[in-house]
């Protein structure tokens, strides 16, 4: 077995273990205010950072690609029009492919 495959089994292994530690804290402790607070607002930080870091960049170089840039903000027009979920990822990848299509890069 290669280290890659042990780092992948590891890795697996952790969140199966993290996971089954969520589930086993009592709920009492995941009733507070401040808890419930972080559970509520991680999420949608750790999904605009993704979605930062996914549109700017290119492995380990900044890149701001007129089509991804547009698509982005398709998506936050969408977001702004109070579209579901679904419209906004269609809009943002249409309006990505789209301006790829018509050579837009």
């Amino acid at each position: 077995m290669t280290g890659t495959w042990i780092a992948v089994l590891a890795t697996a292994g952790g969140c199966y273990l993290f996971k089954l530690t969520g589930l086993t804290v009592p709920q009492r402790l995941l009733a507070g205010p401040r808890v419930r607070r972080f559970a509520e607002l991680v999420p949608v930080a750790l999904l605009a950072a993704l979605s930062a870091v996914q549109s700017a960049a290119t492995g380990h170089a900044l890149a701001l690609d007129p089509a991804r840039l547009g698509g982005m903000a398709a998506a936050v027009a969408a977001l702004l029009l109070r579209a579901p979920f679904l419209v906004v990822i269609v809009a943002a990848a249409g309006t990505a492919a789209a301006l790829h299509a018509l050579g837009v890069s």
